[in-house]
């Protein structure tokens, strides 16, 4: 029988899961990989730094559905990945991580580039693998993958001692995983569904409360139904924006810190909340004692840690999202007689009084001002781009500003806000979607954590746009130190950021700038019409803050408005 090494049945392993790209960077403890990889027909997209791989292969999972894949050497390659996967991890997205490892013989006697990734990544890793044996590897990688896209996707991270890409052996994938203890719950118990969809029946107020889950189970189609047919209001996370479409005349837009008037007055004073892939973050809750307080609260998750972990809730339901809302939107179905639209009519008349009295606005005139430009970029794209920020403001603007009418639309870090996350994410956005419009909406600090990938975005040809909110601050440092320190401008002011039309010439690409009102529009257009990777220096009013705001710790109703 053939004998393969590790290393083939590395790429062997990739080729069964259909996985066509990777994003990496190449060291010491890997070499044996790197030579077997012109072998194979797969796309390896050399980033500039590690962080940046994991990042784009991130963004290649949240655009395409698909689990993304990296690989990186041992020591510094491995650690440098760290940001990128707690950063997946806290957003629920399946990456599968290889990093190199010293040889297993020298493991633990600090040799040279010697880090325990699988202790360090633990805590933020949804598995971790270290293989010691090359007969154990291909069942390895079957497991990796199944564990990364089941259940709640999350990273999985495997180490590859350098000896166990040398060793040989026979090669078999197996067909299936077994994995004692590991059987997440995709299907709602019916029981509990008939309960949630009768209290929900019986609501005045009700309120659909959306996350990421809905995006992750594929669930758009199903809750856009289900609230069409009993004429709910929809709010959505930073994360489930776009699996409810911005443009419905139910969606109240984003809930929490700096939710719209309207979601966070709604959820307050509903009498059913129906949470759906969402896990009650801080930032959506507020005071957790006044959050829903009126409300019976409904509960659809796959993970049932998430229920009743943050907030206590009336009716759990664990299992997929799209499961569970296909069995109530049968429910409804059953009842087709009942008038569910009177039922609403009067919640749904006071919604439109919150939104038409406290609808988004900023002020206009003068400088450029930021929202101006993110609702600039939606009409010129017509909404259709995938849309992935940095955190912060630009990030902030572009929730409140674009309306996302499809899921896998807006990459964005949610759960841990990486700043830096969003450049690499649009290169991975854009390999996995070559003909589709990609722009990274950022701010001028937090485009230089990984501007470095300017390079690989030029190797690759890649035409991603970066549109940068330049207000020469950590905006929102500096509007919390504005708001709640004072306004002591400590530490957020960056007086010396380069030139960045400049920078973006030095790297190859296109460098355009905006900084006059007037000059957005034909900006935006040039950038659009133009087929490389362009940076655009958008000039922005540096005192532009983003509202609604609610304090930390206070209740969705007490919200500082423009």
């Amino acid at each position: 029988m053939k004998k393969y090494s590790g290393a083939q049945i590395l790429f062997e392993c990739l080729k069964r899961e259909a996985v066509t790209d990777i994003f990496g960077f190449p060291g010491g403890a890997v070499l044996d990989v790197y030579h077997e990889l012109p072998n194979y027909p797969l796309r390896h997209i050399l980033v500039r730094h590690e962080q940046g791989a994991v990042h784009a292969a991130d963004g290649y999972a949240r655009s395409s559905g698909r689990p993304g894949v990296c690989l990186v050497t041992s020591g510094p390659g491995a650690t440098n990945t760290v940001t990128g996967i707690a950063t997946a991890y806290m957003d629920s997205i399946p990456l599968v991580v290889f990093t190199g490892q010293v040889p297993t013989m020298l493991i633990g006697n600090d040799a040279f580039q010697e880090a325990d990734i699988v202790g360090i990544t633990l805590p933020c890793t949804k598995h971790s693998y270290l293989v010691e044996r090359v007969e154990d590897l291909a069942t390895t990688i079957k497991e990796a993958f199944h564990i990364a896209c089941s259940g709640r996707p999350g990273p999985v991270l495997i180490d590859l001692p350098k000896n166990m890409l040398r060793s040989t052996t026979s090669f078999t994938y197996p067909d299936r995983v077994s994995l004692p203890g590991y059987n997440p719950n995709i299907s709602g118990h019916i029981k509990q569904v008939r309960r949630a969809f009768d209290e929900i029946s019986r609501a005045v107020r009700p309120v659909i409360y959306a996350g990421g889950g809905v995006i992750s189970s594929d669930a758009s189609k199903e809750l856009t139904a289900f609230a069409h047919a009993l004429r709910i209001p929809v709010t959505t996370t930073l994360m489930g924006l776009g699996g409810f479409p911005g443009t419905d005349p139910l969606f109240l837009g984003m809930l929490g810190m700096h939710g719209t008037y309207s979601a966070n007055m709604a959820v307050t004073n509903c009498d059913v909340l129906i949470a759906v892939g969402a896990r009650f973050d801080d930032r959506v809750t507020g005071d957790i004692s006044k959050f829903a307080s009126h409300a019976k609260i409904v509960h659809i998750d796959i993970d049932p840690t998430s229920i009743s972990k943050n907030v206590q809730v009336d009716i759990p339901i664990v299992g997929d999202a799209k499961d569970i809302l296909k069995k109530l939107l049968a429910l409804a179905e059953e009842e087709k007689q009942r008038d569910y639209q009177s039922g609403t009519k009067d919640w749904l008349a006071q919604i439109e009084t919150w939104q038409s009295t406290h609808g988004m606005s900023y002020e206009k005139g003068g400088s450029i001002k930021p929202q101006c430009v993110v609702e600039e970029i939606y009409r010129l794209t017509r909404g259709k781009a995938i849309i992935t920020t940095e955190v912060g403001q630009n990030q902030m603007w572009t929730a409140q500003y674009y309306k996302f009418d499809w899921p896998r639309k807006l990459l964005t870090s949610g759960g841990l806000g990486t700043m830096g996350y969003g450049f690499p994410a649009a290169i991975g956005a854009q390999v996995a979607f070559p003909r589709e419009t990609v722009i990274d909406i950022a701010g001028d600090g937090s485009i230089q954590m990984n501007i470095q990938e300017l390079a690989t975005a030029v190797q690759y040809k890649l035409p991603v746009k970066i549109a940068i909110l330049n207000n020469s601050y950590l905006g929102m440092v500096r509007q919390w130190q504005e708001l709640f320190y004072n306004k002591n401008y400590s530490a957020t002011h960056l007086s010396t950021s380069p030139d960045f039309v400049k920078l973006a010439e030095a790297y190859g690409a296109v460098g355009l700038r905006a900084s006059k009102p007037e000059e957005v529009t034909p900006t935006i257009k040039k950038a659009l019409a133009t087929p490389h990777t362009v940076v655009i220096d958008f000039q922005v009013d540096p005192e532009a803050g983003v509202y609604p705001i609610v304090p930390a710790g206070a209740s969705l109703d007490n919200m500082i408005l423009l």
